[in-house]
This record gives structure tokens, C-alpha cells and sequence, in this order.
């Protein structure tokens, strides 16, 4: 029984190669662990959000690796130790042993410094019966303020809600990664595949969440991150970007590889110009 439910849930992806099958299982483990996290409670003090849950739950075409999650509410003392129990049953229930493990930040790299935050906890979920798959869980525990969320539904392993970011919110998280990440010497194309994806379903993006967001990390004023200021910094941004690394990046998360034939300095540059803010 257990087996036939894990079985059922990789059943629902397309699987050609090794490729396909690594992220069809990754994405299936993810579904478990919120399942786990469902089970203990977990979604009453936090909200899943970032290309994980957008892939999930809002039909984004491109594979995720990482897990991203915001309390509701500001606490340094939050531990999700409390909850690797309700996750590790949860697998077991499934045939599925797992391993989570606290990842202790000696330094701090620079997506961390730019972008997670020395309040943001990491994990890492590793499984015995698939060793190459390994799935990082952030948690960040002193969210910015300004977003809204709803309730999404999953059916398996068996039916249950999560609490996730509103598209308007998840906009506003990715344009603030867009612009503020510290790529250094590699580019994060799935954060562009994701742009391009809100502007072509016409999402508004909550500019006052983004707002929000730069006072607290990047020390930016309101009057100094104004809408006529965020698209010039994102134009910028793009023009230095190598939209050929941006490419090459997203490019194995994709079934469809093709689509990114258009891909361009301008291409993006008009993108910007068809943002709708909220």
C-alpha cells in the first residue's frame, strides 16, 4: 500500500530518461514533506512560498529544487526541529526512510547575505532509498510584512491544504531576487524563467510587498524604491546580465528547452515595460 501511493504520485509525471525521473521523485518527495509538515501543524505559524511552491501549486513549467517557507510571524526562537517527526513518519507511512539535518552557517555566502538573511534557518533533507536526492529547506523567521496568502490543495499522499503566498506576493519575492540576488559568478536563470512566466500570465506583482521587502534587507526607502526606480534598476540589470548563462542555467529544469530560443537583452528589456503593478 505504501509503495502503490508513491508509485501513484510519480505516475502523474512523463518520465523518458534519468533526468525525468530525478525530478519527477524530487517533486514527489517535496509533496510528501509538506504533507509531514501539514500533519504537524506546521502551516498555522508559517507559508510556503518561492519557485517550489509556484511550481506546485500555480502550474509553472520548470522543475525546483529548494523548499522556501515564512512565518507568519516574527520569531527568532522558532525551531522546525519540532516538526522533522510529523515529516520523517510521514515517509515512513510511505516506505521512504529520511534523514534532516540542521545546516549550520559558519559564514555567510553571499545568496544568503543578499537574499536569505542571517535570521533564515536552513535544512537539509536527504533520503536513503534515493542518495543523490537532496532537498534544502529554508525557514525564514523574521518575514517582511505587506503579503497575503490562501490555502492550496493537494491530494496525495492524501488530501490536505497548504497555506502558500498569493501569486501578487510570490511576483514581488522573485523581482526582489532578481534584483538584489549576488550571483557573483553564476547567474540564476530559473529566477528569469519565472519572471518571464508572472508578465506572460499577467500577474501583478504587490509593489508595496517589494516595497517591504527592500526597507527590511537591502535598507532601501520607500521614496528611494519607487516604481519608476524598481523597472530602471531591473532594466539595468538586465543589460548586465549574460542572458546566455541565464540560459544555460534554467535549461535542465525545462521538458521544453525550445522556449527559450527568444531569449534576449531586448526580449527582457520589454518585459519590464509590461509589468503590471498592484
Amino acid at each position: 500500500m505504501p509503495n502503490s501511493i508513491f508509485s501513484q504520485m510519480l505516475s502523474h509525471y512523463p518520465i523518458t530518461t534519468k533526468d525525468d525521473l530525478n525530478h519527477a521523485t524530487r517533486e514527489v518527495m517535496q509533496q510528501i514533506a509538506l504533507a509531514g509538515l501539514y500533519r504537524g501543524g506546521f502551516f498555522n505559524r508559517a507559508v510556503f512560498y518561492g519557485g517550489t511552491c509556484l511550481r506546485i501549486f500555480y502550474g509553472l513549467q520548470r522543475f525546483s529544487e529548494d523548499m522556501d517557507f515564512l512565518l507568519l510571524q516574527p520569531d527568532a526562537d522558532f525551531k522546525l526541529e519540532n516538526y522533522f517527526d510529523a515529516i520523517i513518519s510521514e515517509f515512513r507511512t510511505l516506505g521512504r526512510e529520511v534523514t534532516l539535518i540542521r545546516k549550520e552557517k559558519k559564514t555567510q555566502t553571499n545568496v544568503e547575505s543578499a537574499f536569505l538573511k542571517d535570521n533564515t534557518d536552513v535544512y537539509n533533507l536527504t533520503f536513503s532509498t534515493e542518495k543523490h536526492i537532496k532537498i534544502k529547506i529554508e525557514v525564514d523567521t523574521l518575514p517582511p510584512a505587506g503579503f497575503s496568502t490562501e490555502h492550496k490543495l493537494l491530494l496525495l499522499p492524501f488530501s490536505f491544504m497548504v497555506r502558500c503566498y498569493t501569486l501578487s506576493d510570490l511576483f514581488a519575492g522573485k523581482m526582489h531576487a532578481v534584483l538584489f540576488r549576488n550571483w557573483k559568478t553564476r547567474v540564476k536563470g530559473r529566477d528569469w524563467y519565472d519572471f518571464e512566466w508572472y508578465v506572460r500570465n499577467n500577474v501583478a506583482l504587490n509593489f508595496g510587498h517589494l516595497q517591504k521587502r527592500t526597507t527590511q534587507i537591502n535598507a532601501l526607502s520607500e521614496k528611494d524604491f519607487t516604481p519608476e526606480i524598481f523597472k530602471s534598476m531591473l532594466k539595468e540589470r538586465i543589460e548586465k546580465t549574460n542572458i546566455e548563462a541565464v540560459k544555460n542555467d534554467v535549461r535542465p529544469f525545462l521538458k521544453n528547452p525550445q522556449e527559450l530560443e527568444i531569449w534576449s537583452t531586448d526580449y527582457f528589456l520589454q518585459l519590464v515595460d509590461m509589468i503590471r503593478l498592484q
